[in-house]
């Protein structure tokens, strides 16, 4: 028999290069850099698809044009209004078959980037952006922001978990995926990029600017490509801001900072007002929905992210006290949308509201003795800015989708220095961005995407000694110098007789001048009421040795069974050899 085995392809070829390019990614950043180009277009491709889809689904419920926006039709019908009831049912039972077979709560970029080194689960994502996508298609007040950053954020988790990159490289990955996909939604790879440093990797590091923009610049060419739509925002800059300009725009970023605060605390409060009624979970959205629908029914403009009634309220040029009922209606159908559960995120709603703040702000100036005026379209831009930075955060990210828009740089500045005031009001009264706040609700300390993952890792547990000295609490001095002979050890952990945590004695101290050596160890313990659990993170454990005065601690567990021991002076190396790993890898000079 003629042996013809030589022709098949051999099977571990693709074992072998998948191994080549996982050694490749943690030796070199150009296959790094590679790898965010990959993502990128991944990313630009979900961002359209999603659009594409959302808008098919508002096209279809309320027989809207291919080019026409939601949010700017003349009137909603009573039964098309019925549509936001029916899209809360859905939600609510799709929400529902979801919880039934999931305990863990679902995890988004940002608390994926902070506490899990970037490690994005695809079921999840696909989950939000599913939840996402019903929310937004039947025209709930919320963006799809939110599913556009998850499914570019998945698609590199994904790419990156396959490939085993490093820790650091993941989060930037993951970073570069959200950012690329919000790119892709404005058509500002800028924004993007900046979207990705300030809100997702929640901070500007020299290794991760290529691979962020190769993701973003990728994502946008891939869109335009396959003939995506952008979220334009087609207001023109008029002349830019001289120095009283840019002192009347920073009391515009004052108020839209104390505007935003207002705005996440009411959702919150809605969230928690619709938790404790006796309102069936599954069912909720559809409340919501009924009371979206009375919404749109007043105005249309309450709808989906507000793109449409955006420009349409600049083209129309409507007096203050209109612009500040839309104001309010839109604020409510956004607080109703997610304090009933409809899934998304406010980054174009924020934008849609800070436009008609600045507009309003325009206004009210113009009925002063002030000489100094605003023009509504200047003001409506800063205020898109400024507004969305005290909600989403990110000053520089608004600052640059101000600029992509316009190309004038005054104007520009004058969005960053509201932004920065906006910014910094909030950081300082409030601390948290829309995401992070949400987050803080549900028990997490978290204030930014920031590494924090790795901290909590580091645990007591992870780093003691598992075979500490340990003796019987009711032995007697004599016999226990017998067994510990002075420089045999410093310290014996003592143990009742069920084997549970009693107390610390200090070897010195049983030999020490006047000690009976009859009487029982136990009289010399001490730390009696002071241990780790083991799930205690080196920050908080750094703090009990501050705090506690000790060189040693006994790590034990709920039973006060002993586990180990740990020394504060090896947690201190550790800490400090964690704390240089970070440096060298936002540089980039951790690769092998």
């Amino acid at each position: 028999m003629i042996d013809v085995s030589f022709l098949a392809p051999p099977r571990r070829w693709p074992v072998r290069l998948l191994g080549a390019l996982r050694r490749r990614l943690r030796t070199s950043e150009l296959w790094l850099i590679l790898l965010s180009v990959a993502v990128g277009a991944a990313a630009g491709l979900l961002a359209v698809f999603q659009s594409r889809l959302a808008h098919a689904m508002q096209s279809a419920l309320y027989a809207i044009g291919d080019t026409d926006h939601l949010s700017a039709v003349a009137r909603i019908s009573p039964v098309r209004a019925l549509w936001l009831a029916v899209g809360g049912l859905a939600l609510g039972l799709f929400t529902w078959a979801v919880r039934r077979r999931r305990s863990t709560g679902l995890v988004d970029v940002v608390e994926a980037n902070a506490l899990h080194g970037g490690v994005l689960s695809v079921t999840d994502s696909l989950i939000v952006c599913i939840q996402t996508m019903i929310s937004n298609g039947f025209g709930a007040s919320v963006g799809l922001e939110a599913a556009y950053a998850q499914a570019g954020g998945a698609a590199a988790s994904f790419a990156g978990g396959r490939l085993r990159v490093r820790r650091h490289d993941m989060r930037v990955l993951v970073g570069a995926g959200a950012g690329a996909a919000i790119g892709a939604a404005f058509g500002a790879p800028l924004t993007g990029a900046f979207y990705a440093f300030e809100i997702v990797i929640g901070s500007y590091t020299p290794s991760a600017i290529a691979p962020v923009a190769a993701a973003c610049l990728t994502s946008v060419m891939t869109a335009k490509a396959i003939g995506g739509l952008p979220y334009s925002i087609e207001i023109k800059a008029q002349h830019s801001p001289d120095a009283i300009g840019y002192a009347l725009y920073s009391g515009l970023g004052l108020i839209s900072a104390l505007f935003g605060v207002a705005l996440m605390r009411l959702v919150g409060l809605a969230e928690r007002l619709v938790r404790r009624s006796p309102i069936p979970q599954v069912v909720r959205p559809a409340i919501g929905g009924l009371l979206l629908g009375g919404l749109a029914m007043v105005s249309p403009q309450t709808l989906s992210a507000g793109h449409g009634a955006l420009h349409l309220d600049l083209a129309v040029g409507m007096p203050i006290a209109l612009l500040a009922i839309v104001l309010l209606l839109k604020s409510s159908a956004s607080v109703v949308s997610l304090g009933f559960g409809f899934r998304g995120g406010l980054f174009f709603a924020s934008l849609f509201l800070g436009s008609l703040l600045g507009q309003i702000y325009a206004g009210v100036l113009d009925l002063t003795p002030l000489t100094e005026k605003l023009t509504p379209e200047n003001a409506a831009l800063v205020g898109m800015g400024a507004l969305a930075v005290a909600i989403v955060g990110g000053p520089l990210t608004m600052s640059f989708l101000v600029l992509e828009t316009t190309g004038d740089f005054g104007v520009a500045a004058a969005t960053l220095a509201a932004a920065l005031i906006a910014s910094t009001v909030v950081r300082e009264r409030f601390g948290y961005s829309f995401s992070t706040w949400r987050l803080h609700l549900r028990g997490e300390a978290i204030r930014s995407a920031r590494d924090i993952g790795w901290i909590r890792n580091l645990t007591a547990g992870r780093m003691m000694r598992p075979d500490p000295q340990t003796v019987a609490a009711a032995t007697r001095v004599e016999a226990f110098r017998q067994r510990f002979p002075l420089g045999s050890t410093s310290r014996v952990i003592l143990l009742d007789a069920d084997a549970r945590y009693v107390g610390m004695l200090l070897t010195s101290d049983a030999f020490a001048e006047g000690v009976d050596p009859q009487a029982e160890v136990e009289t010399l313990a001490i730390s009696k009421d002071l241990t780790l659990s083991p799930d205690t993170d080196i920050e908080a454990v750094m703090k009990i040795f501050e705090t506690s005065g000790t060189d040693e601690l006994a790590v034990v567990d709920a039973d006060h069974l002993v586990l180990g021991l740990l020394a504060e002076a090896y947690v201190a190396r550790r800490y400090a050899s964690e704390l240089e790993r970070q440096q060298l890898e936002i540089y980039g000079e951790s690769r092998e």
